[in-house]
């Protein structure tokens, strides 16, 4: 019968072949840099009561690095969030609409920028100039902001 002491495994060689596992999986299928920051980002709204949107449609190089424009479409459950993306220097232009049109807060919020907000006119348009490169977060806020619901689209890199 194989006996171990307290603490060690009944076979040494387990701890080596997990390690040399690890080794391999690190250098076949690394993990994404800066994947850690992008999910707190993403986690930071985490205790907010808020819809998450899905990514309806994009036109071929939206939400892509390094692109100068694009168009993305968003939707959740009664309402429709389409952006369209310029990129003017080192920042981008977003034009945006919101279906149903109203006088909605948006936000967009930007990893390691903070984030900058406006109000959608009464026809559903909205404009955020000198939007800065990086993982990027759109929040609608419908009705009042504080009773009202939030809408939150996935993140996007620009």
């Amino acid at each position: 019968m194989n006996e171990t002491s307290p603490g060690r495994s009944a076979f040494p060689d387990d701890e080596t072949l997990l390690d040399d596992l690890d080794r391999l999986l690190d250098s076949v299928d690394p993990v994404p840099d800066g994947l850690v920051e992008r999910v707190q980002f993403a986690m930071a709204l985490e205790n907010l009561d808020v819809e998450v949107a899905r990514w309806e449609r994009a036109d071929a190089l939206s939400g892509v690095r390094g692109t100068d424009q694009g168009t993305i479409t968003f939707t959740v459950s009664d309402l429709t969030v389409m952006i369209n993306l310029t990129r003017v220097g080192k920042h981008h232009r977003i034009d945006g609409w919101l279906v149903p049109a109203g006088e909605f807060g948006v936000e967009v919020r930007v990893s390691e920028h903070g984030s900058s907000r406006t109000v959608a006119d009464e026809g559903g348009r909205f404009v955020l100039d000198q939007v800065p490169r990086g993982t990027t977060q759109i929040v609608v806020t419908v009705g009042d902001p504080t009773s009202g619901r939030t809408v939150v689209t996935p993140t996007v890199i620009l």
